[in-house]
Parts: C-alpha cells; sequence; structure tokens
C-alpha cells in the first residue's frame, strides 16, 4: 500500500562559458540561448527539468554569473543560514578542502547571518568547480532537512470536526476494549502434577486492537490535505513559495479561458520545458478539466484506509477524499500546483501523482501530538523504529464507510509547520484563494 517515491531526474553538464561583457561572465552551455526557465532553484535543490543537448552529469544544469574582478574571479550565491555548517565542517575542515583543491577563497557570513556566500579565485574554472561542489554538497543536505511548511487544503470545517471527535468517540469504545482470545495461546506444564497441559487464550485477556489508544488521534482544530512539503530555511525562501503560489493563481484562476473565470487543469507531464507553461494539444485542451466561475470545490470525505502494508500494524489511518460529482478535478489541482513546485526547485517529487488522503490516526502522535507525517521514504527512518503500530484490521471493517461529511475547498495554503493561528489550524504563509 505503500507508494514509492517519484526518481529525480539526472543533471546535466555545463560546457564552456559563451562569450559576454569581461566584467560578468556567466557559466552556460554551448549554442543558442535558452529561454528564461522561470523561478531559479533555491542553492542546494535541483531541477526537475530535464538536462539538454549536450549536457553532463558532473556540474549544475543551472547557470549562475561568474563575474572578472582585478585580482581574478568571483561568483556569489545565497545560502539559508541553517545551511552555512555544512560547508564549514568540524573545525572548517570541508571548507578548507574545498578551498585548497580548487585554489579558491570562500567567504562565508557570521552564523545565523543571512548574506552571499563569496568565492574568489585567480581562476575561473577553479571557481566554477568550488560552486559546483557547493551545490551539490548543500543538495544532499538539504535532503535530509525536517520540512518546514507544506501546501494544504484545510478540512477543519465545523462539521467535518463534529463527524470526526464522533469517529474518534466510536473507535475507542468498540476497538480498544479488553476482549477474550477464542484460541489456544501455548503449552506450559504444571507445578503440582508435572504434566503438561494447553492454557487457553480464553482465560488469557488481551487488547483486540492492540496498541489503540486516545493519543493516536489528530486533533480536529488541524485536519487536513497535504499536497506536498517544503524545507524553506529563510524568510527569502518563504517569500519566494509565496511568490510561486502567487503566480499558480494567476494561471490556474485569474486567467479567463472562454466564459467567465475558469480554472484550467493541466495533466502531470505536460509543462514545457521552455517556458514553465503548460503545453497542451487541441484534443487534449478539450478535455483538460476547468472549475467555472471560481466557485469552490465541493468534496466528500468517507471512508478510512491505512498507509503501510500490513493492517495489523498500522502507523497511518487517513480518512479519503474524493470530489462529490465524481470528477477528478481535485486530483489534477492538486498535481498542478506540485509539479510547479517542484519545476521551481522549491519541493523535491515524492511520487508520480499526489496522495489524497487526511490523517486522522498516526502512531507519530504517541510521543508528540503536533507530529506531522512525510509522505518521504527517504527521510524519517529514525522516527519509524521509535514507532508502536497499532492494529487496525477491525477499525478498517466497522469503520470502511465512515462518513466525515462534506466540505468547500476554496484555497490552497502555504501553511507553516508546528504553528497555530487563531481557529487552531496551521499558521498561513501564503495562500491561492479559487472564490
Amino acid at each position: 500500500m505503500r507508494m514509492r517515491p517519484g526518481a529525480l531526474c539526472p543533471h546535466g553538464r555545463v560546457g564552456a562559458a559563451a562569450s559576454v561583457a569581461p566584467e560578468r561572465m556567466r557559466h552556460t552551455a554551448p549554442g543558442p540561448a535558452r529561454p528564461a526557465l522561470g523561478p531559479r532553484p533555491l542553492p542546494g535543490f535541483r531541477s526537475e527539468l530535464l538536462p539538454g543537448p549536450g549536457d553532463c552529469a558532473d556540474e549544475p544544469c543551472d547557470a549562475f554569473v561568474v563575474e572578472e574582478t582585478e585580482k581574478g574571479f568571483q561568483c556569489r550565491m545565497e545560502v539559508p543560514s541553517p545551511l552555512y555548517k555544512y560547508i564549514i565542517g568540524k573545525k572548517g575542515e570541508t571548507k578548507k578542502r574545498l578551498e585548497t583543491e580548487t585554489r579558491t577563497s570562500i567567504s562565508i557570513p557570521k552564523p545565523g547571518v543571512e548574506g552571499e556566500i563569496v568565492i574568489t579565485g585567480q581562476h575561473r574554472s577553479g571557481v566554477i568547480s568550488a560552486r559546483t561542489r557547493i551545490d551539490v554538497l548543500l543538495d544532499s543536505f538539504r535532503k535530509k532537512q525536517p520540512f518546514t511548511h507544506f501546501l494544504s487544503f484545510a478540512l477543519n470545517q465545523p462539521a467535518i470536526q463534529e463527524k470526526f471527535l464522533q469517529f474518534k468517540e466510536e473507535v475507542l469504545e468498540k476497538c480498544s476494549k479488553q476482549t477474550q482470545m477464542c484460541r489456544p495461546r501455548r503449552a506450559v506444564t504444571s507445578v503440582s502434577s508435572r504434566t503438561s497441559c494447553w492454557v487457553l487464550a480464553s482465560r488469557l485477556p488481551r487488547c483486540q486492537d492492540h496498541g489503540v489508544s486516545s493519543s493516536l488521534f489528530q486533533n480536529p482544530s488541524k485536519l487536513h490535505l497535504t499536497l506536498g512539503t517544503l524545507v524553506l530555511l529563510n524568510e527569502q525562501e518563504i517569500q519566494k513559495a509565496c511568490e510561486l503560489l502567487q503566480r499558480c493563481k494567476e494561471d490556474f484562476v485569474d486567467k479567463h479561458t472562454g466564459r467567465g473565470n475558469h480554472v484550467l487543469l493541466i495533466p502531470p507531464g505536460k509543462l514545457c520545458r521552455e517556458s514553465q507553461r503548460p503545453s497542451l494539444g487541441r484534443a487534449e485542451q478539450k478535455q483538460a478539466s476547468q472549475i467555472a466561475g471560481g466557485k469552490p470545490l465541493t468534496v466528500e470525505v468517507a471512508g478510512v484506509e491505512y498507509m503501510n502494508d500490513d493492517p495489523a500494524m498500522t502507523d497511518v489511518l487517513y480518512a479519503k477524499v474524493h470530489m462529490k460529482d465524481g470528477s477528478d478535478r481535485l486530483q489534477l489541482i492538486a498535481d498542478q500546483l506540485v509539479e510547479r513546485f517542484v519545476a521551481s526547485g522549491l519541493m523535491l517529487k515524492e511520487w508520480d501523482r499526489v496522495k489524497l488522503h487526511a490523517t486522522v490516526m498516526n502512531t507519530l502522535f504517541r510521543k508528540d501530538p503536533s507530529a506531522e507525517e512525510r509522505n518521504n521514504t527517504m527521510t524519517g527512518k529514525s522516527s519509524f523504529k521509535e514507532r508502536e503500530s497499532f492494529n487496525g484490521r477491525n477499525i478498517l471493517k466497522l469503520f470502511e464507510n465512515f462518513y466525515f461529511g462534506e466540505v468547500q475547498l476554496d484555497s490552497v495554503r502555504l501553511s507553516q509547520r508546528f504553528s497555530s493561528d487563531a481557529s487552531g489550524y496551521y499558521a498561513t504563509s501564503g495562500q491561492l484563494t479559487f472564490s
């Protein structure tokens, strides 16, 4: 039942630099100039765009500026302060090794101070090499950072909360009581008679659904759909994410397609490499789903499913969400938004398609009620070892079709992890509103 994360694309080689003004030399691939690729990926993030002809695997796809100075060459790069330590290394060893091997000098701001890292050297090739190696280094460590924000649909409307609390009460009443087992447990030897006998499990009370407790349940004020997670390490990165969300609103909501306002939804994989704009044939344009009049999406939350392979060893139980009219518009919106964020470099690709689910029970909540599940098998492995799974078989049988209610979804939020607003939901850094 677990989904495999989508594989990231390879990164290509960039060839010799094109001839430009002596003061500013841009490290790019040879041949015709490429059109703008949209927002520049964050340091340590690689774009999902496929490399073009002549690209190679040991240098970054994305161009960066190398300036010629009186003393040689230099390159500036914006890096969030939490990542400085990975460039510096233990007792400065990583920084010293980079400087020695590339014959450059690397200037890093003081810890906690946001600013530019400046690479200088007498040879342009050395500066390029240092920059490339720092990019690869940051790419590796950024993937290990816990996520800070996520794109979400809020499901904490009062009616949904009320039904969720009913679900919680009934689960605890029916699936967490002591019951009698009815099969032989094990053979033991009587102390008095020294004869073997079978101790029936019917005499040994045991929990029917092992591990089910009130600590597993989501906070009803924070019920939501997660579209994708982001690692945003400073205010500049948060601002970039908000700006991209606004551009998505302009592209998907504000533009007119036919009569009135519509959201034009493009199936995943149909983004142009050159412009990051949808590229559809005529037949696909006719089939593209539209949300007329900028109206909210009417969805139903009904039924439960488990996230892992064995229902007897469940870690995450979630409610299923679908469009009331039976269409796949919600899925297409989710996939389209995530693809835009992945292409910009702000988000790592985790699945081929967004897994639409609303977590209702999670074993991470046992020790940390504010914990959030990251749908990424590449991270958080240690947390799985510390989990105490629960037996969800009876919950799945009894509540397979439990109806949580109907809800109107009118916005996608850039939500901040480990936070709360006045309503109890996550604090919102940015928002895309449909209506």
